[in-house]
């Protein structure tokens, strides 16, 4: 597959595939609580490029970055935000080069861990430590900016803005929400999807979504309401494989790839134009996701 840009691909009828959990993963590797994930794409380069390499080889169209933490503002958090550009580059060239020249990477934006709202950081702080972060991600070779775990429209906002205005990549925007009692879901910042959409949109993105917090099911809901409210905006999914249970005190993940497969038709039926995983999710589930996709891209294109 060419390297078009992917709302255009989204737009052609094409539903993309996008790879699974890298926390998770890297856990299974030996991260321990307290490390730095994004130092590992220094420290441990080989074993954050295996991440990569394996949703590449489960059939992924598009890879993520090891850098969801990546900003000066968090990486200050372990003594590191000098480093910032630095680990954001490397972080970038790892999936870029686990990518080869034809699958894409978008590469992973988290929030900053700080309230606006309460003052923690100013908006400038913010905007400079996105820019700064999506600069080093592009010039690492990066295809897109994926903003993801979002759930203040004010910090989104300045996400999207700072990479649309330092660089010409591709940009998506998606938000965590959670089911409250009506059975509505909101950010914990109280966004609907349709208005945490419209913040990003507003912003620039080009592609918005949701990500974490729901396993396949919930997120169907949430797509259906983005599309309704704007028909023609690429939606990108990364779901979880549910909601973990404790077990022995690990997190015990209960969808296992047929389950998650096994919903993907309805999902790209709400609106999702590209659909993956989140938490708990491996390259199993992105291999039975994969069949899933190409079945419905079989179908659409017969």
């Amino acid at each position: 597959m060419a390297r078009n840009r992917i709302a255009d691909i989204v737009a052609g009828g094409r539903v993309l595939v996008s790879d699974g959990a890298w926390g998770t993963f890297l856990q299974k590797k030996g991260l321990q609580p307290g490390d730095c994930p994004e130092l590992w794409c220094i420290d441990r380069p080989a074993d954050v490029a295996d991440v990569a390499r394996s949703y590449i080889e489960a059939g992924a169209d598009m890879i993520e970055t090891d850098s969801f933490g990546g900003t000066r503002i968090k990486l200050a958090d372990y003594g590191l935000a000098d480093r910032a550009a630095e680990i954001n580059e490397a972080a970038a060239r790892i999936s870029r080069e686990a990518a080869g020249p034809d699958r894409l990477v978008i590469a992973s934006v988290g929030p900053t861990g700080r309230m606006l709202m309460l003052g923690d950081v100013s908006e400038a702080e913010v905007f400079g430590a996105f820019a700064e972060q999506a600069v080093a991600l592009h010039r690492g070779g990066a295809d897109a900016l994926c903003i993801e775990t979002m759930t203040a429209a004010d910090e989104a906002a300045l996400a999207v803005r700072a990479a649309r205005e330092s660089t010409s990549a591709e940009v998506i925007c998606t938000f965590t929400f959670d089911r409250i009692a009506s059975g509505e879901y909101r950010t914990m910042m109280g966004l609907s999807p349709v208005d945490a959409a419209r913040a990003a949109l507003d912003a620039g993105a080009h592609i918005v979504g949701t990500n974490c917090g729901n396993g396949i099911a919930g997120m169907i809901d949430i797509v259906r309401g983005m599309r309704a409210a704007f028909p023609g905006v690429p939606i990108l999914v990364h779901a979880n494989a549910g909601l973990p249970t404790i077990v022995n005190g690990a997190n015990t993940w209960p969808e296992g790839p047929a389950d998650m497969a096994g919903r993907i038709a309805e999902l790209v039926e709400a609106g999702a134009g590209i659909v993956g995983g989140c938490c708990g999710t491996t390259p199993d589930h992105i291999r039975a996701i994969r069949k899933a996709v190409d079945a419905i891209n079989a179908r659409r294109s017969a």
